[in-house]
C-alpha cells in the first residue's frame, strides 16, 4: 500500500532551493550539461525526480509536494518580463512577432497532425493522438488536464492519467532539448549575441563583479509587487466581462504599462526596468520555479503509460526538432535572435513557456543577451496558443467524431 508523504509549501520551498544548488553543483562537475547549455535547475529537477522515483520503487512512499509558493513564483517572473517590455521593442519585433505566431499556429497543426499518424501506426484511436498531441505538449498540464473529459466522451479511457503522463514526459523533454539546439546553430553559423541589457539572465562573469544593492532588490520588489496588484484588478474585470485571463497574462501588461508610462511620467524616480537587479530577481523566480516543477514530477505515472507513449513522444520530439532547424531558424531571421527563439521554442512546443525561457536563459548567459526574443516568446505564449489550440482541438474531435 502507498504511503503518501505530504510535503507542505515551506518546505516544498526550502527543497527547491536545495535542488537549484545541486544542479548548479552537477553542471560545474559534468562539462556536457554546460556544453549543451541545460540549465541548471533541470539537472536539479531531474535528479530530485529520480530520486522521490526510487523512493517510491523502494518503499512505496509518494512525497505530495504543496506549490503554492512555486506559482507565485510564475507571477513574479512574468511580471518581470512585462517590467522589461519597451513599446519600441514590441513595435521594431512586429514584423519577427507575426512570423512567429504564424509559425506556432502552423506547428499546433503539425504537432496534432504527427499524433494522429503515430497514434494510428500504433493501432490506437485518433484521438489518442490528439490528446498527446497539442492538448498536452504545446499546451500543457493544464490543458491536458481541461480536455480530458471531452477525451473520455469520445471513448479515451483514462484520459487524464494518459494527458497528464504526456505533459510530464513533454516537459522533461523539452527541458533537454532546446540548449542542444541552440548550441548546434550558434556554432554552425557562428553567431553571437549583442552587448544589450539582459531582460533575463545575469551573464556568469557578471554575477562576480556587478554591485547590488538591497535597495534596488527593494525598488523591483516594490515595482513587481505593485504590478501584481494592478494585474490581479485587471484580471477581475476582464472576468465580469467574461473573458477569462491567467494571472500571469494581466500582471504581465500591467507591468508593461507601468514600465511604459511611469519612466516619462516620473523621470527622476529610479525605475528597476533592464536592471541587474530584476534579472537577479527574475533568474531566482525562474530557476526556483523550473527545479520545483521537475522535483515534484511523478515520474512512476509515465512508467505505468511507457510504451506507445514513449514512441510518440519520440516522434514528437523529431518533429519538433525539424521543424525548428529547417523552418522556424530561417523564418526568424537566420541570426543570434533566432537561435535563441530557436532553443526556446524547443521548450515551449514540448513543455511550457517557463521551461522556454529557461532554455533561452542557459544560452544567453554563455553567449550574449537576446531581449527581443524574451518579448516575443512569452507574448506569443500568453495571448494566441491557448485560443488557436482549443480551436483546432475542437475541429479535429468534430471531425474524428
Amino acid at each position: 500500500m502507498t504511503t503518501t508523504v505530504p510535503v507542505d509549501s515551506f518546505l516544498a520551498y526550502t527543497a527547491g532551493i536545495a535542488v537549484f544548488f545541486a544542479g548548479m553543483r552537477m553542471n560545474k562537475r559534468i562539462a556536457i550539461l554546460r556544453e549543451y547549455n541545460i540549465p541548471e535547475p533541470v539537472t536539479g529537477g531531474l535528479l530530485a525526480a529520480l530520486l522521490t522515483l526510487a523512493l517510491y520503487a523502494v518503499f512505496d512512499i509518494e512525497l505530495a509536494f504543496d506549490l503554492e509558493t512555486r506559482d507565485r513564483l510564475l507571477i513574479y517572473f512574468f511580471t518581470g518580463i512585462g517590467l522589461n517590455a519597451r513599446f519600441a521593442d514590441l513595435v521594431a519585433g512586429g514584423r519577427p512577432l507575426l512570423v512567429m505566431l504564424v509559425l506556432t499556429l502552423s506547428f499546433i497543426v503539425i504537432q496534432d497532425g504527427v499524433g494522429v499518424a503515430g497514434a494510428l501506426l500504433l493501432d490506437l484511436p485518433a484521438e489518442v493522438g490528439l490528446l498527446t498531441g497539442s492538448a498536452a505538449l504545446i499546451g500543457g498540464h493544464g490543458t491536458a488536464i481541461a480536455w480530458a473529459p471531452d477525451f473520455e466522451a469520445q471513448g479515451v479511457t483514462g484520459a487524464l492519467e494518459l494527458g497528464a503522463a504526456a505533459a510530464t514526459l513533454g516537459l522533461v523533454v523539452a527541458s533537454l532539448i532546446g540548449g542542444p539546439i541552440g548550441k548546434f546553430l550558434l556554432e554552425r553559423h557562428k553567431l553571437s549575441g549583442g552587448d544589450e541589457a539582459p531582460v533575463v539572465g545575469i551573464a556568469y562573469d557578471a554575477e562576480d563583479s556587478e554591485t547590488i544593492r538591497h535597495t534596488s532588490i527593494m525598488a523591483v520588489l516594490l515595482a513587481l509587487h505593485v504590478a501584481i496588484i494592478m494585474g490581479w484588478f485587471l484580471r477581475a474585470g476582464f472576468e465580469e466581462i467574461g473573458l477569462k485571463l491567467p494571472l500571469f497574462v494581466t500582471c504581465l501588461l500591467s507591468a508593461v504599462l507601468l514600465s511604459n508610462t511611469v519612466p516619462s511620467l516620473f523621470p527622476r524616480m529610479y525605475w528597476p526596468a533592464r536592471s541587474r537587479s530584476l534579472a537577479l530577481v527574475s533568474d531566482f523566480s525562474l530557476g526556483l520555479f523550473l527545479a520545483m516543477s521537475l522535483m515534484s514530477m511523478q515520474l512512476w505515472s509515465i512508467a505505468e503509460l511507457a510504451g506507445p507513449l514513449l514512441v510518440l513522444l519520440g516522434l514528437q520530439t523529431l518533429a519538433a526538432v525539424l521543424f525548428i532547424l529547417v523552418i522556424l531558424f530561417r523564418a526568424m531571421g537566420g541570426d543570434y535572435q533566432a537561435a535563441v527563439l530557436s532553443s526556446g521554442f524547443g521548450g515551449f512546443a514540448l513543455g511550457a513557456t517557463p521551461t522556454a525561457i529557461a532554455n533561452m536563459t542557459a544560452v544567453t548567459k554563455k553567449h550574449g543577451p537576446a531581449p527581443l526574443a524574451f518579448i516575443i516568446l512569452p507574448l506569443i505564449a500568453a495571448f494566441f496558443v491557448d485560443i488557436t489550440n482549443a480551436l483546432v482541438l475542437q475541429t479535429a474531435l468534430q471531425w474524428l467524431n
